[in-house]
């Protein structure tokens, strides 16, 4: 309801993200990712839930600003922002404003089989392909070969994108196989350090995936070191929904044992909450918002939790299913004392490490209409199923 009522831009298409509590705007311009992540909400919900011609309307607000003003003529990639307008501010230096363009042009092709979200979808997702293991290309900070990173959400993103390809029919079943394989294996295999049950979220990358992991993978620096819990239980919700789908029984089993190690590790012992960011080795992260608590870490960790909690049905796994039960309660009891606003619509999107309110805003250049729509639509799902397990 807070997105529908205040994020609409029926002047300039698109939508305005940056919102205070009220749902008064502070600052116009438009961030390509979050744009594509609340035409893929809007969508999807249309898809899924009710043929409700304003979404529908709401979405297609989205989708053809995206359309005409995300793409640099030049490459066919995804500016970062561009001004309310649409003319673009920050060039196309993340991958992560084309995987929700095209996860948008996907859902909107689902709800309406227009044969250019078709197009546009195939071309957005053939571009990620391209650019993925050099995602910022000529626009990275890094100087080249001194110190090469390959980051976690590169994968991940992957995996969750090809599942919403497929579901979209955007992709053939033999190139969905391979490319979730591929992912899962560079996850698994390459950033998970075994020796603690973590995985980390910038690892060296070796010359070919298909070789075994190299004991110098993992680089004795800032970034390096960093653990980032809530990318893990986001990432590991998708390996597990992946594993279902290609038919990998163990793999599933896995990720929800992961998923506790990584909530031991991740958890405030002292105030509650999942940090935003950890040092493996215990110094002093990086990050200065370290110890913050954020909506979508604690969103994707209840339905990584529930989703686990479901899929361990087996005898043999009472304890396992015991124990993500009890974290459930914790992460639910934690997520509903402190982010809704007791007052107003939505939720705060940042807590400091005591679990006050941090910043007044309720969306901005990183919190849109994305996490707590699709977590809480994820969840109503699979406490269907669950209340639906005979006793």
């Amino acid at each position: 309801k807070f997105w529908e009522s205040y994020s609409l831009d029926k002047e300039y298409g698109g939508f305005l993200t940056c919102l205070r509590a009220d749902g008064s705007i502070y600052d116009t311009d438009k961030f390509i990712w979050l744009q594509g992540r609340q035409v893929w909400t809007f969508s999807k919900f249309y898809n899924v839930i009710e043929k409700k011609q304003e979404w529908l309307d709401i979405a297609k607000l989205g989708v053809e600003f995206i359309r005409k003003f995300a793409h640099e003529p030049e490459t066919g990639y995804c500016y970062f922002s561009v001004t309310r307008e649409g003319l673009p501010l920050s060039q196309p230096h993340s991958i992560f404003s084309d995987c929700f363009a095209a996860m948008a042009y996907g859902q909107f092709y689902r709800a309406t089989s227009e044969s250019w979200a078709l197009e546009f979808a195939k071309k957005t997702f053939a571009n990620i392909e391209k650019r993925k293991f050099d995602p910022k290309g000529k626009y990275s900070k890094g100087v080249p070969g001194t110190r090469p990173l390959l980051s976690l959400a590169i994968p991940m993103i992957d995996v969750n994108l090809t599942l919403e390809m497929v579901e979209a029919g955007i992709v053939t079943e033999e190139e969905y196989k391979t490319r979730l394989l591929t992912n899962i294996k560079i996850i698994m295999t390459h950033f998970l350090d075994e020796k603690n049950g973590l995985f980390r979220e910038n690892i060296a990358p070796p010359a070919n995936f298909e070789d075994a992991p190299s004991p110098n993978r993992f680089i004795d620096c800032f970034e390096g070191r960093v653990i980032n819990p809530g990318h893990v239980l986001e990432c590991l919700w998708f390996i597990m929904s992946a594993a279902k789908f290609i038919q990998d029984e163990s793999l599933v089993e896995q990720c929800a044992r992961l998923m506790l190690s990584t909530l031991e590790f991740g958890w405030d012992q002292q105030f509650g909450g999942i940090f935003y960011f950890l040092d493996i080795d215990g110094n002093p992260p990086q990050q200065l918002e370290w110890d913050q608590k954020l909506w979508w870490v604690h969103v994707e960790a209840m339905y990584a939790v529930a989703l686990a909690f479901f899929e361990m049905s087996k005898p043999e796994q009472c304890e396992l299913r015991e124990k993500l039960a009890q974290w459930y309660f914790k992460i639910h009891q934690y997520s509903w004392d402190h982010f809704p606003d007791k007052e107003g619509l939505e939720w705060w999107g940042y807590l400091n490490r005591e679990g006050k309110v941090l910043l007044t805003l309720k969306g901005g250049k990183w919190k849109g209409c994305f996490h707590i729509p699709r977590q809480f639509y994820l969840l109503s799902q699979i406490f269907t199923k669950i209340a639906n397990i005979p006793n």
